[in-house]
């Protein structure tokens, strides 16, 4: 029984326990007395089935197992009625199909009955056939007790047997949690003190793991059993998800109080509205920064004629514009042209298989495509039945140049697209999350994660496939700030990065948390001069947070969340002290969103309970374009509050309230991960490995390795007579996923391993190192003491031997992980690799041939090595 708990579970029992008190109106337990007898069972059976509703409630597992004292009730002898643990039944039901309490009273029935059959059967005896998987952190079969005492006084008055006060505190357990109910008469209570309120009744005593619970969640925990009991008793043919569960005042504090976000914002005005707005307040602030800069009227000059053009061209309310560009000025003019035409621009990354463009280009269809002449011959060739008008831009711009520079009429609303953002889907296709103006303008504009100042220098550091471009681009221009371009082999390199950020006086800066862990890592100062650093999306490791406020933390440090659905960010948290800390919340709503935490019955789950994340407000996407289906399951109507909506977003991330009121991420309830900033559903990996004509079934996961360092592995159950090799897989998934989904490591399997109930026991999957590495046909022996270093880097990096010439990304390599290589040539070998240089040529004999050339150059001085690493810095590939 997995029961959500305050602290993280020791790996030894410690056994310190606490107790706190339960007394029950006397109204309600005559009532439980009252439905026992109607219902032909006993009020231990009662009392036990709404304990269990309780964990069922707390943990959404159907399968409840829980342990009771027994010692052959109303036969055995008072000391071992009083000894109390003469021996254990365990009583385990079912409360699959959410049945009515009335039902789940009858089926508490049957296993009790059984189980008192069989009471004789010693419980060690029960553990020695079970073999059950041995933990010293928990006990073998069951993790919760229960136990009513209804021996009645008169039965205990024996010869020789004296009574005294049982001092119910204590400071031992065995269990998780201990529960005991005693039915108390004014002559019991004589036993008990005077610390009741009431003289008959039923009392309790929790007992709890001091290791697991906080005595304030217990507190919680026994309110929400009573409230249970009431709600049982007052309609015993309500279901088990119906039943009230939460107080009036904790109902409002979670759905209300912790939900009031409103903030007036620029809600009925457009993106490009907003940015002219800003042109007029400062025409000749500097708007990006690319090297070359741009006022903020240049760029309002460029992308009006833009506009211009492309209304002749037919772009007109909702029109989608494909946009396949390096970041640049040009790109961002772009997107403000597309916008100011009355058009939605839908970002192409030209690193994507032509396979996916496509389907990305005929799902969105696609009319007009802005792209620069380096990536246009990409779309040199036919699309079928679509009619695709391919703008090369600079052969194009003399044409634009004689459009006027004045701003367009004014075509569109708030509610009117800005942009269609294509992300990974799980049935194996891209799907396309449709995002209004007023979104953005609700993520970047009088917001209370972040205050912008005109003077604000914004890094961009995304993609604009990505939608963090989104908080970045639109983040800077709407408020007068500057955005300044920030190129991808620096952002790669964490010495160059971090030397950038001071140069260029970047004073806000949002990194994956990936990004940021290595950053932390190699150059933990980097963040110092910053107002403000973001970070998000995946789970981060407390200890490199540690590192950051340790060595010159910004001077706000904030961790982000939010699905693309919902706009970049849903959540914020401002990380300060972080020295207890085993995890960092993804804290709060940010202004004018609202977050729940819900079971699957859409009941909000007490503080502390695991629930799965919906979200609400002007920040939700419209919908996935063309896809029906999809919306209905996702985007579903809001039973708690009439938003300009009135819609829910099902994002199948779980997380759960802690006591302060902030959210904790747990993770997905589905395949869908976050690898490195990406969202990747990983059954459109499988569905595409099951394409392949050798793969008879596959399996995708993430694993991490001893250094913290996530991948993707796939397993893989070859056709029979077919040997698929890993080399063969990874092109084959090269030409239809982008680089970023391609696992690092295929295992072939004779077959995947089941779980008893049949489905694939992912826990028992083998590690992606005890796979037989394949090496090429030639000679894979290192010949040269370089070779030998560099050939114990990989290993260590990629984990898993390899060749010399073992390609680097083919083995499982990715642009964080050559960023590391990188670090430990200079490390070890003292030499200063350009980063663009692995991924010219990257094999072990290539890169030792170029390390050997530059540590034979005579005079290399450390300007040398500078001048090096900053040759040739256009985009290479994430």
């Amino acid at each position: 029984l997995e029961i959500e708990s305050n602290r993280p579970r020791p790996h030894e029992q410690s056994y310190r326990g606490a107790t706190q008190l339960l007394e029950l109106p006397l109204d309600l337990s005559q009532a439980l007395s009252a439905l026992s007898q109607q219902e032909g069972v006993t009020l231990f059976m009662t009392l036990l089935a709404a304990f269990q509703t309780l964990l069922y409630r707390y943990t959404g597992q159907t399968d409840v197992a829980v342990g009771s004292p027994i010692a052959n009730r109303n036969r055995r002898e008072v000391e071992d009625l009083i000894g109390f643990f003469a021996n254990s039944l365990v009583l385990r039901t079912d409360l699959s199909g959410n049945p009515t309490f009335r039902e789940l009273l009858v089926r508490v029935q049957q296993v009790a009955v059984g189980a008192y059959a069989h009471q004789d059967l010693p419980f060690e005896k029960l553990v020695e056939e079970l073999h059950p998987e041995r933990n010293l952190s928990r006990n073998p079969l069951f993790q919760t007790v229960f136990a009513l005492q209804n021996t009645p006084m008169e039965q205990l008055a024996l010869p020789g047997l004296t009574l005294s006060s049982f001092q119910v505190e204590t400071t031992t357990t065995r269990f998780d949690l201990e529960l005991y109910l005693w039915e108390c008469s004014e002559n019991f209570r004589s036993l008990w003190g005077d610390g009741w309120q009431q003289s008959e009744g039923l009392r309790g005593v929790l007992v709890y793991s001091t290791d697991l619970f906080e005595p304030q969640a217990i507190a919680q925990m026994l309110q929400h059993f009573q409230t249970l009991l009431a709600g049982a008793v007052a309609n015993p043919d309500t279901s088990l998800a119906d039943l009230p569960l939460l107080s009036a005042a904790e109902q409002h504090q979670l759905l209300i109080e912790w939900n009031q976000t409103e903030r007036d914002y620029p809600d009925r005005l457009c993106i490009h509205q907003l940015f002219e707005d800003q042109v007029a307040q400062g025409p000749d602030a500097i708007a990006v920064s690319f090297g070359r800069q741009f006022t903020y009227q240049e760029l309002n000059s460029g992308s009006n004629q833009l506009a211009h053009y492309l209304r002749k061209l037919g772009v007109g309310a909702e029109t989608l514009v494909g946009i396949c560009m390096e970041p640049s000025p040009m790109m961002v003019a772009s997107l403000l042209g597309i916008l100011k035409a009355g058009g939605a621009y839908v970002p192409l990354d030209p690193t994507y298989p032509l396979e996916r463009l496509r389907f990305m280009l005929e799902d969105a269809q696609v009319s007009v495509l802005l792209t620069q002449e380096a990536i246009a011959p990409l779309f040199n060739q036919s699309w079928g039945d679509q009619d695709l008008i391919v703008v090369c831009l600079e052969k194009a711009w003399e044409a634009i140049t004689v459009e006027s520079e004045e701003n367009p009429v004014n075509q569109t609303a708030a509610d009117n697209l800005a942009y269609v953002l294509y992300t990974s889907g799980s049935t194996g296709t891209p799907k396309g999350v449709a995002v209004p103006h007023r979104a953005v303008n609700r993520l970047v504009c009088n917001t209370n994660y972040i205050t912008w100042e005109p003077g604000d220098k914004v890094a961009q550091c995304s993609n604009i496939s990505f939608d963090a471009a989104t908080f970045e681009i639109w983040g800077a221009l709407l408020n007068g700030a500057q955005l300044v371009g920030i190129n991808r082999e620096i952002i790669l390199s964490p010495q160059d990065f971090a030397q950038e950020i001071q140069q260029q006086e970047i004073s806000v800066l949002f990194l994956t948390t990936a990004l940021f862990n290595q950053m932390a890592q190699e150059v933990p100062c980097s963040f110092r001069s910053l107002r403000y650093l973001l970070f998000g999306g995946e789970a981060v490791d407390v200890r490199w947070v540690k590192a950051v406020l340790k060595h010159g933390a910004p001077k706000h440090l904030l961790h982000v969340y939010g699905p693309t659905e919902n706009t970049t960010f849903t959540s914020w948290y401002e990380v300060q002290d972080v020295s207890e800390a085993r995890s960092i919340p993804i804290g709060r709503a940010i202004a004018n969103t609202q977050i729940y935490l819900l079971d699957p019955h859409l009941k909000p789950v007490p503080i502390g309970v695991r629930g799965e994340i919906y979200l609400s407000g002007d920040g939700l996407a419209r919908g996935y374009l063309n896809r029906p289906d999809l919306m209905a399951e996702r985007f579903i109507s809001n039973p708690f509050k009439k938003s300009k909506l009135n819609r829910l977003y099902k994002t199948g991330d779980i997380a759960r309230y802690i006591l302060d009121g902030n959210i904790e991420f747990v993770g997905r309830s589905d395949d869908q991960v976050k690898l490195r900033g990406f969202r990747i559903e990983l059954g459109e990996i499988e569905t595409v490995l099951n394409q392949h004509s050798a793969v008879r079934e596959s399996v995708v996961m993430v694993r991490e390795d001893e250094t913290g360092d996530r991948r993707l592995v796939a397993y893989i159950v070859p056709k029979i007579e077919q040997n698929p090799t890993s080399s063969h897989l990874r092109s084959f998934l090269k030409t239809k996923l982008p680089n970023y989904m391609i696992p690092t490591a295929f295992v072939i399997l004779e077959a995947l391993p089941l779980t008893p109930n049949g489905k694939i026991d992912r826990q028992a999957l083998p590690l992606p190192d005890i796979a037989k590495v394949e090496l090429q046909a030639i000679n894979q022996t290192p010949r040269s003491s370089v070779e030998v270093e560099l050939m114990q880097m990989w290993a260590e990096l990629l984990g898993q031997q390899v060749g010399i010439e073992d390609n680097f990304f083919e083995s499982g390599g990715h642009s964080l992980l050559a960023t590391q290589l990188v670090s430990r040539i200079r490390d070890r070998c003292g030499v200063q690799v350009p980063l663009r240089t692995l991924f010219e040529t990257p094999t072990i004999i290539g890169l030792a041939q170029c390390i050997e050339a530059i540590s034979g150059a005579k005079d290399l001085t450390t300007a040398d090595t500078k001048t090096i690493a900053s040759q040739n810095r256009e985009e290479v590939e994430f």
